[in-house]
């Protein structure tokens, strides 16, 4: 087999390649709940990027005239402890918890992807990469945010590497395995055989035949990543007042629990929609992206 056979042979992506598999979006239309959740969250989303035109107030206007007053026609979710408008709180707030997710995911399942693939390809720095991954997994986010927090202060940059560091290991076992699966099929072999450099079967054979895997996973992992990230700022460990940010929302209306519920149990709500929005949406595309599940 010559190199250029080799790099024209279209059968390792078209397979398992993400984009490329016919039907997959009729498929996921099918499924009735996954549309439910993805219209739910790209509403969420939508309404956080333009949270300054759809916030209908200022969401860090105080007006101590208005302190703790329940759902009105005014003020929809009412407003909390200082007069804020919770409504557009939780927009804004939506918006810090769903960047701090995503950025915890693409990050995180980056690193994580191309540690798990080079352990796959170079087994020489399997054995050392893998132990690095057991090390951080040994590490809760939550302790991996103290430590950030103590080193740097409290807030959102904390929160980023807590995230991160947790997204890693997982994202990395996941890759090496599916990596390893690529690596015994024949075109590797011949790949290594007739001359092939690393660069292109790292990248054209090994990465792009594991997209799919990865990706899949990290579906999966925004619900649990958003739920973290959410701990840390309830902890303290994020955001910072006064910015808006659902975890610490909730944990500021927790002094208030009996007599204005609705300033922790609101964003404590948004927060369990996200992540069930998420969770269903991931559980979606697993059963339409992954082959084994195919009928």
């Amino acid at each position: 087999m010559s190199v250029e056979a080799l790099n024209a042979a279209p059968a390792p992506t078209e397979e398992n390649g993400l984009f490329a598999r016919s039907g997959v979006l009729r498929r996921l239309m099918r499924d009735k709940v996954a549309m439910v959740a993805a219209l739910l969250l790209a509403t969420i989303g939508l309404a956080a990027i333009f949270a300054p035109v759809v916030a209908p107030y200022d969401p860090y206007l105080t007006d101590l005239t208005k302190v703790m007053q329940p759902p009105s026609a005014e003020h929809w979710f009412g407003t909390d402890n200082t007069g804020r408008d919770i409504l557009s709180r939780v927009i804004f707030g939506a918006r810090n918890t769903l960047m701090l997710g995503l950025v915890g995911v693409i990050v995180g399942g980056f690193l994580g992807g191309f540690l798990g693939i080079i352990a796959a390809y170079n087994r020489r720095l399997d054995g050392w990469i893998m132990r690095l991954v057991d090390v951080m997994l040994a590490f809760p986010a939550i302790l991996i945010g103290l430590a950030v927090a103590a080193i740097f202060g409290a807030g959102l940059t904390a929160v980023v590497i807590a995230l991160v560091v947790a997204t890693v290991p997982d994202v990395a076992r996941v890759a090496r395995g599916a990596a390893i699966g690529i690596m015994s099929q024949e075109f590797m072999e011949a790949g290594r055989a007739v001359g092939v450099s690393d660069r292109t079967l790292i990248w054209r054979y090994l990465t792009l035949n594991c997209i799919s895997t990865i990706f899949v996973f990290l579906t999966l992992r925004f619900g649990q990543i958003i739920l973290i990230g959410s701990a840390l700022g309830f902890l303290g460990m994020g955001a910072q007042p006064p910015t808006a940010e659902l975890g610490m929302m909730a944990a500021q209306g927790r002094d208030f629990l009996f007599m204005a519920p609705h300033i922790a149990t609101i964003p404590s709500f948004a927060i369990f929609v996200i992540v069930l929005a998420a969770n269903l949406l991931g559980d979606a595309l697993r059963d339409v992206l992954d082959p084994r599940l195919q009928t």
